[in-house]
């Protein structure tokens, strides 16, 4: 009769955390390249109640924004290339004010609304929920 014999115990190995590390080190870089840093694409707010809405003069320069891609001055309906040329002959002064309201509009629509005004050199803008 042949005797049962067991084999010999293993040692038990450490996980190799190598691999682990290095996509840890992958997912910063990529987080890192990926990233915005700096104030590209900031918009300058004033607070409610401060300089930009101090004073009112000239005539009414109301421009509602709408969800379904509408955008009206003063009620009128115009496209958005020719709101800056619209608003030109109802501005008193360069730096008068112009209140845009949103009506269920998307963010998107308010800030390239707001750069195309300011490319134009309307500055001093009232946004109204």
């Amino acid at each position: 009769m042949s005797a049962f014999a067991f084999a010999h115990p293993r040692r038990t190995r450490r996980p190799d955390l190598t691999p682990m590390i290095d996509v840890v080190f992958l997912l910063l870089v990529f987080f890192m390249l990926v990233s915005r840093f700096g104030t590209h694409g900031v918009l300058p707010l004033t607070p409610a109640g401060g300089a930009a809405t101090a004073s009112w003069e000239g005539p009414p320069r109301v421009v509602d924004l709408y969800a379904n891609g509408d955008i009206r001055l003063n009620g009128e309906e115009v496209f958005a290339e020719h709101l800056s040329g619209w608003l030109q002959p109802l501005m008193p002064t360069p730096d008068s004010a112009v209140i845009i309201r949103t009506h269920d509009a998307d963010l998107q629509r308010l800030v390239d609304t707001v750069d195309h005004l300011s490319k134009a050199g309307i500055t001093r803008l009232i946004v109204m929920e």
